[in-house]
């Protein structure tokens, strides 16, 4: 693959004249403020072809001079018909160089002439069409070796692209071109050199072709790992926590919790305590810094420095789900109660903020208010003055760390904005002993000052809303209140992952069974992909364990079914990101990748598992064989950038557990077996009920060994296999516990 990468980016030389240098999305405080009600006004408003889509994205770019288009037969047709190139912008309503490009080019009337005259214009939400996102960002990827949004990417009326970039100005700098003076330059290749145009644009889609067809290897094992591992322990800030790139680039950080739940799955297995070290110190220093929205909760989306303070200060739903589970799988591992209290925190401000009226999930809020990035969240000394009295703003600010001089740094300029970020340099209770309080005490005050500066920094203008609600990321938020409702036995989260399961059942599903990927506006569309069955298939299993309803279940085998038929492989095993009857489009990739959410085939592979397990059907533990087989070559290529994927195979590798419980859902003998169960960590099990008060008929169906399992004199059991060797039942609690709890260290040896 690396030579495939090199020899593409010999081939692409003359992308170098166009780019001037590095074409990486840097940050900035300019941006117009996205006009919230801009979709509500009629359509005869509107000056160009996006007028009646759905998108906020799309409908933010409505009234442009530019004459877009969105993805589909007419804009290519037009292309083909008038002999003109396209012009390919895909984003997404929340990314801040997206408003400014918008504001600096797309609203510029002198560049949408230039772009006009010389393209056909098409408009795409990364998120809506995540298909077209994915192979066009490779292509940026492997022209430029970075990406980002807005990605800007410009090719022949048949789809193949010759230039790739991100964000562009509208006139050039050093080391970065502008629009004034590429859209002559691309005119004049499309008119003076066409035909190596042409050859360039089958270069890059012969090589997208072979890089979407890896060559199967062996399934994956223990070995690798270990292989993860390592590379974790070399990337580690064991100051800040978090992992960094290489050791002179230490910056910007991502969360990626589902690194974390890997590494917490490699200490269960191994007891290395530095395991649980690396986890520890990351979500605690994540939690203490200005990536964490201190005064309405919530993370936003990464930190632009080594020490977590200074954010990217949008906010999206995958984070906050992902995020949820990481620290909720910390808090059954360690017992401490700083995990809980965060996962909690999250949940409150998803509830609260991110909920729609029907149950769904809404997927993001913008960095920007008032043209500016952060303006929402940040807080300078009289704003903070202002809203309270002065000892209170006095013990805020000591704790909180606000400064006279302000903490609030813009990242390209380097000039002071006047305001600062709420944050933690120590967890409150060693604030309380060095300030010779009680740590219940100070707790108590700062919540009260919190709900004063939520009060008031509620009337500010808030930052635009994405209320799309998507099929993907609604399952992971399923899932994460799944499972946050067992581990802290909180019926409200299992109440509102139901809700929202009820939802994407009801709403995104077409007659045939099929899902859809997004509903917005009392509509629903668009061919839902891989990322959106697999995702809510793992919801369902959640669902599932939270409430022993077997319905979710059954939809979890239906939905798979689906998956199979229209993304399974048969040749060369995996899934495609897209299904057999959707658009063609260059390529039709598999994703294995684990970027800032699990790749499908990742959870896809979890998912059966579990099923297998759950259902007894050995055709689906056959599969998991063939899905890490048809990739294993490219993950133990960098073991570490897989790390979902490698905790289904920690599942795989075993041992895992299967547990049923046969009792009275409302029974307290029930209760405290349950209680007993969901506390600890134990991430490689299956749980099933049986209950005595209710027809068994719809469980067994699904799970046929279950038409045997019984209570004894009426109390609830538990039968507890591991790796196909089953115990006997018991109806005590310890011994149950004594069944499920890890063999230790020299027993596994």
């Amino acid at each position: 693959m690396k030579r495939l990468f090199s020899a593409a980016a010999q081939t692409f030389f003359f992308c170098a004249a166009f780019l001037w240098g590095s074409n990486e999305s840097p940050r900035s405080t300019a941006q117009e403020q996205v006009k919230k009600e801009e979709e509500k006004q009629p359509a005869a408003a509107k000056s160009n072809k996006l007028a009646n889509e759905k998108s906020p994205y799309l409908l933010q770019h409505a009234k442009n001079p530019v004459n877009w288009y969105p993805w589909g037969t007419e804009a290519f047709e037009k292309a083909k018909r008038e002999n003109k190139p396209v012009f390919l912008s895909v984003g997404y309503s929340t990314c801040h160089w997206c408003h400014v490009m918008e504001k600096e080019s797309f609203d510029d009337e002198e560049v949408a002439k230039l772009m006009n005259d010389t393209f056909v214009c098409i408009k795409v939400d990364r998120e809506e069409r995540p298909d077209i996102d994915n192979v066009y960002m490779e292509v940026c990827q492997m022209m430029t070796q970075r990406g980002g949004w807005p990605l800007t990417i410009i090719m022949t009326p048949d789809k193949k692209p010759f230039y790739a970039g991100t964000y562009l100005p509208k006139k050039s700098r050093p080391g970065m071109m502008g629009m004034v003076d590429l859209v002559p330059r691309v005119a004049d290749f499309w008119k003076n050199g066409r035909d190596e145009l042409q050859k360039h644009a089958d270069s890059v889609t012969d090589v997208l072709t072979k890089l979407a067809a890896p060559t199967p290897g062996d399934p994956l094992g223990e070995p690798i790992l270990q292989a993860a591992y390592d590379q974790f322990v070399s990337r580690f800030d064991a100051e800040q926590g978090g992992f960094v790139g290489s050791p002179t680039r230490r910056f910007p950080k991502f969360p990626t919790p589902h690194n974390l739940m890997f590494l917490l799955r490699w200490h269960a297995r191994t007891q290395d305590e530095q395991a649980l070290k690396m986890v520890e110190t990351t979500l605690r220093q994540m939690r203490l810094g200005g990536m964490y929205d201190h005064v309405g909760f919530g993370f936003h989306r990464y930190s632009t420095d080594a020490n977590w303070l200074v954010p990217h200060f949008e906010k999206m739903l995958y984070d906050q789900a992902l995020l949820i589970m990481a620290y909720t799988e910390a808090y059954q591992a360690t017992g401490n109660p700083f995990y809980q209290k965060t996962a909690r925190e999250i949940i409150t401000y998803v509830l609260r903020d991110m909920t729609s009226p029907e149950g769904g999930f809404y997927s993001a809020e913008d960095a920007d208010s008032e043209g500016e990035e952060g303006k929402f969240y940040v807080w300078s000394v009289k704003e903070l003055a202002d809203t309270l009295t002065e000892e209170e703003g006095n013990l805020y600010g000591q704790v909180y760390n606000f400064a006279v001089s302000v903490n609030f740094v813009e990242q390209l300029t380097g000039e002071k904005t006047g305001t600062n970020i709420p944050h933690l340099t120590q967890p409150l209770a060693a604030v309380a002993e060095s300030m010779k309080l009680k740590p219940e005490e100070l707790t108590a005050r700062l919540e009260a000052i919190r709900q004063k500066l939520f009060a008031a920094r509620e009337k500010r203008v808030h930052a635009y809303k994405d209320d799309k609600i998507m099929t993907d990321w609604n399952g992971l938020m399923i899932a994460a209140l799944s499972k946050a409702g067992q581990a802290f036995d909180e019926p409200t989260y299992t109440t509102a992952a139901r809700r929202a399961a009820d939802f994407v059942l009801a709403k995104l599903r077409t007659p045939e069974g099929r899902l859809l990927h997004r509903f917005r506006l009392g509509e629903a569309g668009l061919q839902a992909n891989v990322d959106d069955y697999a995702f809510m298939i793992w919801g369902l299993l959640e669902t599932y364990e939270a409430s022993f309803e077997p319905q979710y279940l059954e939809q979890a085998l239906a939905l798979n079914e689906q998956l199979l038929k229209h993304f399974w492989d048969e040749a060369s095993g995996g899934l495609y990101f897209s299904a057999n009857d959707a658009e063609e489009l260059l390529v039709r990739k598999k994703e294995i990748y684990d970027g800032a959410i699990p790749s499908g085939n990742s959870v896809a592979l979890l998912n059966w598992l579990r099923l297998a397990r759950i259902t007894g059907r050995e055709e689906l533990t056959e599969r998991c064989s063939q899905l890490t087989a048809a990739f294993s070559k490219s993950v133990t290529q960098s073991p570490s950038s897989h790390a979902f994927l490698l905790s289904a195979v920690d599942f795989q590798v075993g041992p895992s557990l299967e547990i049923v419980l046969v009792g009275r859902p409302a029974s307290l003998d029930s209760r405290n077996m349950l209680l007993a169960l969901r506390r600890r960590y134990l991430p490689n099990k299956v749980v099933l009920f049986r209950s005595h008060d209710a027809d068994p008929a719809p469980l067994v169906r699904l799970a046929p060994f279950l038409k045997s399992h019984t209570s004894a004199d009426g109390t609830c059991t538990a039968y507890v296999c591991r790796n196909y060797a089953c115990q006997l039942p018991t109806t005590e609690v310890d011994k149950m516990l004594e069944f499920v709890a890890p063999p230790k260290k020299e027993e596994a040896d």
